[in-house]
Order: C-alpha cells, then structure tokens, then sequence
C-alpha cells in the first residue's frame, strides 16, 4: 500500500503519517551520525515512499553521490555557450521541454529556469571533453535543477555523468545498446511467453531506449513518480533502470499478449507508458529480480562489448572511492535476519534456478521490498565483471 493513495479522513491515515514520521527521524539520524551513515540513506531511498520530498532530497541526493555540498563549483557563466559546439542542439532540446517544468508555472520563471538548464549542460561538457551530448540528456538535468537548484544540481549531474550515466554519453552507442541488451534477458527468466511472443513479434528494444537514457524522466508525466525513480535509481547500481523497464513490460503480460504479433503493434503499445502505474509495487519487483537475475548471470545472454569503459563494471570502483558508501554489512545482516525469520515462500517467478544466492534470496522475497530492497545494493557492490563475449560479433 503506498502512503499517497490514502484518502485523508480515512481510518489508515493516522498509521501512515506515524509510518512517515519514523522514516523522516530515520532519515535525519543517519545525516546527523559521524559519519554519515550512508548504507540507512541507501535503505530509506529504496524503501516504500522514497525520500518523501525535495527537502530531503536536497540533503541525501549529495550523500549517494557522494558529492561535498561544501566545495560546490561556482555558477557557470554564459562565455560557454561561445563556440561550443553542443550550444544549437542543447538550445533545441531545452527550447522543447516545456512539459517538464511544473505546470502554471509563470513563463519568465521558466525561461530563466531554462536558461539555467542550458548552462549546467554546458559546463559539465567543458570539464568533461570525454563526455558527449545526447538528446535527453537535458531530461535527466532539468530533474535535478527543479529539485536541488542550480548550483547544487551541477555538481550531481557532473558525477552522475561519469558514473551512472557514462555509457550514455560515448562517441557511439554501442555501451547503450549492451545496456538495452539485458532487457529480453530478465523478461525470459521471468515469462518466457511474454519473451517468446515480443521475439517473435522482432520488436526489438528501441521501445526502452528513451525510458532508460532519460531515467524515465521524458516519458512519465507526473514529476512525483519521476523523483521516486531518482530515488530508487540512486541508490542503486547503474543497471537499475533496465530492470525496472523489464517489469514494466511483465506488468503489462495481458496487454502484449492480446495485441497483434508484429513489430509495429508491439512497438507502439510498449512504447506508451501507462500513467497510473503501481510504482512501489514495480520498484519493489524490479529490486527483487535483481536479486533473483543479477547482471553477471545475464551477461552470458546480453553479451559486452569493451566492458572496462561501463560504468555497470566500474561501479564498484565508485562504491569503493566514495565515503561511507558500502552498505554490503548491513545488507548481510538484514538479509539474513529476514532468511532466519520467514518461511520459504513460492517464487512468483517461472524459471527456477539452482544458483543458492538466489535460492535464498526467493525465501526473502516480500512485497514490501524488505530484504531484497537491501540486498540490490549489496548486489551492486559486489558485481565487477570483466566479459570476455562482445555484443556485435
């Protein structure tokens, strides 16, 4: 049950706001402890309702990031946009993204938040010459700059850049179309008839590729939905996205099967996002299968091409650089409390496995995302592989 769809005056509502009310105190101990305990941070950002709001946010997004909210980088300057050779094509995204900003909004509020927008772009590609624009980058941006504001906003998005979103932003588009690769994958290990009938159907992935490269940011309409992704994507590790556009697909087994079994058909319905998607329940799933299906089992199927330059394998190395940033203990610890304390359940999954990680992680599996939510960091942590296969033979 999420805490937004709870009417108020209804008879639950007292339980749900003292539901909130730990989580905020929860929140805010693990900012007050020395040092900051960033494994709780993780926790609370996966969780059930997210970081519940911007002021929140403002405080933990850094933390993931592992951002130093003291050394912010001044504003950047217009003498960017002078011969910058991302200045036109920025301009024309940002000049299109009106739906982005909240609606009502007074129109020179906007514009200057835009011009705001087009700035931080260009500073980040200035620091960073190995990165590269892609349009929808700027939906991720704009994301950051309505929640954290300018300043705070260009340093996020500048370690975002070359961490999470590093794949994105290559010359090619060859480590996207590897992260894209892993999405028929998870759907196999989980409904091989909904797998079988997109395979059939040679739909392909293009459907997903503006839901994973914008972080969902362009496609759903609701800011609220989007910053709970932010939440969830954070704290995670950087595949995270992919999985969460698998369930996504699963969720919707009724409506692919029931369409026409042609590429266009198929195409067309998975590329319209419903928006009044169960989110929590979707988020608690997609951290449930990468327990179940972590990237280094799929990566045999997805295959790799120059695997060094991801940011999936150099995300432990992020982890490890970053301070207070490895929740793998308390994730143990958990794991395990809730392995001794409830009975073996039924996989709501098809295909079984003989792996015994994921044979202890089905016993652990709750709807409310309890163990399984803890253990996607601990996943995240320890996946670092090196693929010896290449995605285009």
């Amino acid at each position: 049950m999420q805490w937004e769809v709870v009417s108020p005056g209804s008879a639950l509502e007292p339980y749900f706001d003292a539901k909130k009310k730990r989580k905020v105190a929860e929140i805010h101990q693990a900012l007050n402890s020395d040092p900051i305990d960033v494994a709780t941070l993780r926790r609370m950002a996966i969780s059930e309702g997210g970081l519940l709001t911007d002021e929140i946010r403002c405080k933990v997004w850094p933390k993931l990031l592992s951002v130093n909210t003291e050394e912010l980088p001044p504003l950047p300057g217009k003498e960017l946009r002078e011969d910058n050779k991302d200045y036109q094509q920025v301009l024309l995204d940002v000049r299109r993204s009106l739906r982005r900003f909240p609606p009502g909004m007074p129109d020179d509020q906007r514009e200057g938040l835009q011009e705001e927008l087009i700035d931080i772009i260009l500073h980040v590609l200035k620091r960073n010459p190995q990165l590269h624009y892609y349009q929808g980058y700027h939906d991720i941006v704009v994301t950051f700059l309505l929640v954290v504001g300018d300043r705070l906003a260009t340093a996020l998005v500048e370690k975002l850049s070359t961490h999470h979103l590093r794949d994105f932003m290559d010359p090619t588009m060859d480590n996207t179309k590897h992260i894209l690769n892993y999405l028929m994958p998870i759907i196999d290990q989980v409904n091989p008839k909904v797998h079988d009938f997109m395979q059939s159907a040679e739909v392909g992935t293009i459907f997903a590729l503006s839901w994973l490269i914008t972080w969902f940011g362009h496609v759903l309409s609701d800011f609220r939905h989007v910053v709970r992704l932010y939440d969830f994507f954070l704290a995670c590790h950087p595949l995270m996205p992919i999985y969460f556009a698998a369930v996504i697909v699963l969720y919707r087994e009724q409506e692919v099967l029931d369409c026409e079994c042609d590429m266009a058909s198929v195409h067309h319905l998975l590329s319209q996002i419903p928006q009044d998607l169960p989110y929590e329940t979707l988020i608690s799933r997609a951290g449930d299968l990468f327990v179940q299906f972590p990237p280094s089992e799929l990566a045999r199927e997805a295959a790799q091409q120059q695997a060094e330059r991801t940011a999936a394998s150099t995300f432990k190395d992020f982890e490890l650089a970053s301070v207070q940033q490895r929740p793998d203990t308390v994730l143990r610890q958990r794991f395990r409390e809730r392995l001794r304390t409830e009975e073996r359940t039924e996989s709501i999954l098809a295909k079984p496995r003989t792996n015994r990680f994921v044979k202890l992680a089905v016993m652990g599996l709750t709807v409310a995302l309890g163990a399984a939510a803890l253990a996607v960091v601990k996943s995240a942590l320890e996946w670092a592989p090196k693929f010896e296969l290449q995605i285009f033979p």
